[in-house]
């Protein structure tokens, strides 16, 4: 064969080469394994164990440039502050800076700087002496230590069995750490005075300028040093200062030549004020009227920080007013960034909007903004009184650094004053509250019976302003109809709620009252409205044209398929009639189409729920409320006095509007005129502190040395009066300490000892006692037994051990109070020094006789409280009690105080006499004084009180075996030496307790968690936080859940798509008769992976409850209605696919996702911590699944197009 022909040769298979070698061993050359390896024999170096780090640099160049022409001169060697410090060990705003990435949010890892509240605690050094015998020697880690002589400087070491001796210094036997501080600072002022020696080589320019400099430059530079607090010059006096805006502000335009922003109109007091302020860098809390012009104060501060080439946060309670006040100051400010959850814009803007909750996490994680922070802008600050979030206002507060100057900003509240107070007493600065009194434009309020036809101009005036019109609320009752009224109770059939509103519509219109924004407490009840009126137009063709232009525009962005989702094209037919819908339940970006619509003047009619009257100023010409009740969640109420007034404040606008018109419909039944007038007139709710503890903040504070929970705790609002009264405290207990001191000169002696033991226990029973008796004496079974006529035994003051008679029984105070009859003797001292209350109960205690008066009684009455009855006798008087308290008053008047005691009073002074000397008498008359005892004869059996009644008879028993050691000659003389030592003791105790951490409201609630996260190994014993605490750390919410679901393994075997489902549980807690979710479409993953989050879920809410824990996280049920929404959505379903499997509104499905990724990535970050790359993956692809389409679409606000 011609070889040339030959095919080409073929390679043999990899596949049989790789068999032959992993299953036939016997081929491999193994006897010559050095062909096979190889091996490099390592040389041991011992000496590379000894090489640490170099010490950080202790100084650095400065570059010295020429002001003219910017060559450089030379280079300067100057110390560098806080050398070494890094975000990771130093609170300090010197620390070198975090990389680029962490600049804004910061990382969970990080220390937060220094809080302005904390800076007074942070330099205290303790003055705590420690005895000899307490000091440890060796060191944790070490086998040996160092052991000092007796002199304590001298260091004694055993070398081979010899003592030798160090002496550190001869002249002194006190080491003094503050010379040693002082000796470094001499080494530095050592080369300090080298440097001066060498002019030729080295010249030290004093101040950071050269001399030519000086002559050009200004002397006071204008760069503002915002790292430098201002001095407190006003410490000592009250933190909060109210300015009067009643009075022109005088100067004022001389006062700032050179305003930071110009605008375009004439300022007000108040804003004027706040402005004055601004430029002097003080705190300011603006509590004004809603559409007063509060943002005037917040835009001066943008640009007051923008000249001053610094930052500024503006915070809100609401992520739709952050996107809406973004597209405000950006066309103002050009500078602007936002920060969400799930956003960031331009981050290293001067200004920067966000949400309260976004700036906690930046100030816990060490956000390099902080360093150039100089105005922070919490609007809405109100919203502190709100239960599930008011919390987190207090701990931004307190955790800013002190250079932050602090802008208030908040509709009217009562007690601003106070709130003013208790942040200037934190921050130690003065704190300027600017108030309002009247609104801009004054509102008109009215009740409309109208029910359409006729009736359809039926409006009555009940409110001009602040005075209320009894004429109009009565012409309104009259106008409805008495078979009307019978109807009341009904809600109104779609056809009667249609010609209501379209006879109101008329009204209106016809009045020239439009544009007009209906607020409904109900979403279905805003759909049902806007569907019902759907013959109502209120635009004309050039109105249609724009608002269909608009529309088809903002929803470009959308895909195809999302534009023609039923709840679009429902809104776009009826918004070109005019009318718009706004609440929860709308997609976010229909909510932002209807809010640029109704500020352009397009709607003319919007039905609203209560969040539309936050924040941003949309003011409308009239406000009409479908109702004043409203649920909140849990129960059916009316509105309170702030409800009201934050929504009726959007009627009137300013500039454009005379007065602002609010009408009331009454729908059959006109409300109470009581309850109106509480609503319209009461004062708006006071600002309360809503401060709780959370565990993502415990944990937070426990890996920051320098930072503490307790210190958290005490610095908040709810704390205010143990601030205030700390000084006072602390005085009182220097002086009970200087008395004690006095009186520890002499010892008790030992036959007094005894008496000790007796003030012991009965300090122990009366204390006891005064915790439960007033319980006791409010349960029924005691109440009906203690009325007038009951013979008692009263302790109150110096009158000790008295039988009294019941006159009367005052339940209208807080707490029972009682007016009793007792006796009295005229040749008792009358101007005797009143001693301690204790004293006279004590007494009471060590004698076994009752008083009685040595001559003929006279009587007296008394106002005593539970406390000050010592025992309830069996004995009753028939007496008219009523007849013996107007005979004493009388003789209390000047004219009648002669009068001779009436013979009611002589009787019951006569029996009172009588029955005394009958239970002092030691003879077993059937008639004696019998006591009734709480438990056997009164049966009071609630199982608490029963407990510690049990408890203080058992204490009672304990003094009356005592009570021999009391019968001795001058027994008061002698117990008066021991009770002067004890009582002062004791109140040493409390004080120390009031001045202890121990006090704090929270305290027990810190305890019980800090035991649970010890049990759950989140902390050591040493509250040192472990690895599970640090994943807890990077949760924003439900910290605990997640971590044990991700510690667990709960989601290794699962799909990103369920895992995003499943977590969903976490974040949807919208309650509806949906709730119940259907499982017989969910994967078997899924139907396992909800049970063993139930079951954790659960444990983790039994081990609350048995360490006595309540948090609504725990004690409210998971909801898995949306499992299977999200999971075909993070399937890559259509959103219009997903909204045919359940009936909750599009809009709160699309809040629950933007919520949901959040939570999955907290779940990705605890992944990176734990060292799990695969969850990590798994749950960057459940977010980049369920992160598309209308359910992330961009905010109108944000758009470029749009702004």
């Amino acid at each position: 064969m011609d070889p040339m022909n030959d095919p080409p040769p073929i390679l043999p298979g990899i596949e049989d080469d790789l068999k032959k070698y992993l299953l036939c061993p016997e081929s491999l050359p193994i006897h010559q394994y050095e062909k096979n390896q190889e091996f490099w024999p390592r040389e041991p170096n011992p000496i590379e164990l000894l090489e640490c780090e170099g010490s950080p640099l202790c100084t650095t160049l400065k570059v010295q440039r020429d002001p003219n022409t910017g060559e450089i001169v030379e280079f300067r060697e100057v110390p560098v502050e806080s050398a070494g410090a890094t975000a990771r060990n130093s609170m300090s705003l010197h620390r070198a800076p975090a990389p680029p990435t962490e600049a804004t949010r910061g990382n969970a890892s990080y220390i937060p700087f220094l809080p302005g509240s904390f800076s007074d605690t942070i330099l205290d050094i303790s003055t705590e002496t420690i005895s000899d015998t307490e000091l440890v020697t060796i060191p944790p880690g070490f086998e040996k230590g160092l052991i000092f002589g007796e002199d304590g400087v001298t260091v004694i070491s055993d070398s081979d069995g010899i003592s030798e001796k160090h002496v550190l210094d001869d002249t002194q036997n006190v080491i003094n750490i503050v010379d040693i501080i002082q000796q470094e600072q001499n080494l530095l002022a050592v080369w300090d005075n080298k440097t001066e020696e060498k002019h030729e080589e080295t010249r030290i320019v004093p101040s950071e300028t050269l001399p030519e400099e000086e002559e050009v430059l200004p002397k006071e530079t204008p760069v503002l040093k915002i790292s430098t607090v201002p001095p407190t010059t006003w410490k000592g006096s009250e933190w909060a200062i109210l300015l009067d805006t009643t009075k022109p502000v005088v100067n004022f335009k001389e006062r700032i030549p050179d305003m930071a922003i110009k605008f375009p109109f004439e300022l007000d007091n108040f804003q004027k004020l706040a402005i004055l302020q601004l430029e002097q860098h003080n705190h300011v809390f603006v509590a004004a009227h809603t559409s007063a012009g509060k943002t005037v104060v917040a835009e001066y501060a943008i640009a007051l920080s923008q000249r001053h080439m610094t930052r500024t946060i503006y915070t809100s309670p609401i992520k739709a007013l952050s996107n809406q006040k973004y597209r405000d100051f950006k066309s103002v400010f050009k500078d602007v960034g936002l920060i969400t959850g799930d956003f960031q814009m331009n981050q290293t803007a001067s200004c920067l909007i966000m949400t309260t909750e976004i700036l906690r996490s930046m100030l816990y994680c060490g956000s390099d903004i902080t360093r150039d922070l100089e105005y922070v802008i919490f609007d809405e600050v109100h919203y502190i009184n709100d239960r599930e979030r008011g919390h987190v206002w207090e701990q931004v507060l307190i955790m800013l650094p002190a250079h932050v100057c602090v802008v208030l900003l908040s509709a009217t509240v009562p007690n601003t004053i106070e709130f003013a107070d208790w942040l200037g007493r934190t921050h130690q600065r003065k704190v300027y509250v600017i108030t309002t009194y009247k609104r801009p434009v004054p509102l008109q309020h009215y009740l409309y019976t109208g029910t359409g036809g006729g009736s359809r101009d039926n409006r009555y005036k009940i409110l001009d302003a602040d005075k209320w019109l009894l004429g109009g609320y009565m012409k309104a009752k009259d106008s409805i109809k008495p078979e009307h009224q019978k109807l009341a109770p009904q809600k109104l059939s779609p056809a009667q709620e249609k010609n209501l509103w379209s006879g109101l519509i008329d009204h209106l219109k016809r009045h020239d009252l439009l544009p007009v924004v209906a607020f409904t407490f109900s979403r279905q009840k805003c759909d049902n409205n806007a569907i019902n009126l759907k013959n109502l137009d209120l635009t004309t063709q050039k109105e249609k044209s724009h608002i269909t232009m608009f529309f088809n525009k903002c929803i470009r962005c959308l895909k195809e398929p999302d534009q023609n989702i039923p709840q679009i094209i429902k809104m776009k037919d009826i918004l070109t009639r005019g009318i718009g819908v706004h609440h929860s339940g709308i997609l976010p970006i229909i909510k932002e189409i209807v809010e640029m619509l109704f500020q352009r003047g397009l709607i003319k009619l919007l039905f609203a729920t209560e969040t539309f009257a936050m924040g941003v100023n949309m003011p409308a010409r009239t406000v009409v409320f479908d109702a004043i009740r409203k649920h909140d969640g849990r129960e059916l109420r009316d509105l309170v006095p702030a409800e009201y007034i934050q929504m009726a404040g959007r009627a009137g606008r300013r500039g454009l509007d005379s007065e602002g018109t609010v009408i009331i419909l009454c729908k059959y039944s006109v409300p109470a005129e009581e309850n109106l007038k509480q609503m319209m007139l009461g004062k708006p709710s006071s600002l309360v502190s809503q401060f709780r503890l959370t565990y993502g903040m415990v944990l937070t504070l426990l890996r920051v040395e320098s930072l503490t929970v307790e210190g958290m705790m005490s610095r908040s609002f709810g704390e205010v009066d143990h601030q205030k009264n700390m000084t006072e405290i602390k005085k009182q207990l220097e002086q009970v300490e200087q008395q004690l001191e006095e009186l520890s000169r002499q010892q008790i002696s030992s036959y007094l000892q005894p008496l000790v033991k007796f003030y012991e226990r009965a300090s122990a029973y009366l204390q006891l006692r005064k915790e439960i008796i007033n319980q006791v004496m409010s349960s029924a079974k005691v109440q009906k037994t203690v009325t007038p006529g009951k013979i008692v035994v009263v302790t109150y003051k110096n009158h000790v051990n008295k039988l009294a008679l019941v006159l009367q029984v005052i339940t209208r105070s807080k707490q029972l109070q009682y007016k009793v009859l007792v006796l009295t003797d005229p040749k008792d001292a009358k101007n005797e020094e009143l001693r301690e209350d204790l004293w006279y109960q004590m007494l009471s205690l060590a004698q076994d006789k009752l008083y009685l008066p040595l001559g003929t009684p006279a009587h007296e009455m008394l106002t005593v409280s539970p406390v000050d009855i010592f025992e309830i006798s069996a004995k009753n008087l028939k007496v008219n009690t009523e007849y013996i308290i107007r005979d004493i008053e009388k003789r209390q008047m000047d004219r009648f105080k002669d009068d001779e005691p009436g013979q009611t009073c002589l009787q019951a002074v006569q029996e009172l006499h009588k029955l005394t000397l009958l239970a002092n008498s030691n003879s077993s008359s059937t008639n004696k004084l019998e006591y009734l005892h709480y438990i056997v004869d009164l049966k009071v059996n609630d199982p608490e009180l029963y407990r510690n009644l049990l408890e203080m008879y058992n204490l009672k028993d304990k003094i009356i075996d005592q009570l021999p050691n009391t019968q001795i000659p001058n027994f008061e003389q002698q117990f008066m030496t021991v009770f002067r030592r004890q009582f002062l003791e004791d109140k040493k105790k409390n004080l120390e307790f009031k001045l202890s951490n121990a006090s704090l409201l929270l305290y027990p609630d810190y305890e019980n968690r800090i035991a649970l996260l010890k049990q759950l190994n989140y902390v050591d014993n040493q509250n040192r936080v472990q690895l599970k605490g640090r994943v807890a750390c990077e949760m924003g919410m439900n910290e605990l859940l997640i971590t044990e679901l991700v510690l667990r393994n709960i989601f290794t075997k699962l799909k990103p798509a369920e895992v995003a489902a499943l977590l969903s549980a976490l974040v949807f807690r919208v309650r509806s008769r949906f709730d119940a979710a259907d499982d017989s479409n969910l994967t078997e993953n899924l139907k396992k992976g909800i049970s063993e989050i139930k079951a954790t879920h659960n444990e983790l809410a039994n081990l609350e409850l048995s360490m006595g824990i309540q948090t609504d996280e725990f004690q409210e049920d998971l909801n898995f209605g949306l499992v299977h929404v999200v999971y075909e959505w993070a399937s890559n379903k259509p959103f219009a696919d997903i909204m045919q499997l359940t009936d909750i509104q599009e809009g709160i499905i699309v809040r629950c996702i933007q919520q949901l990724n959040e939570t999955i990535c907290d779940v990705r970050d605890a992944a990176r911590i734990i060292g799990d790359p695969a969850l990590q993956s798994k749950m960057e692809e459940a977010s980049t699944s369920i992160k598309r389409d209308i359910v992330f679409a961009a905010s109108l606000y944000t758009h470029e197009e749009n702004v």
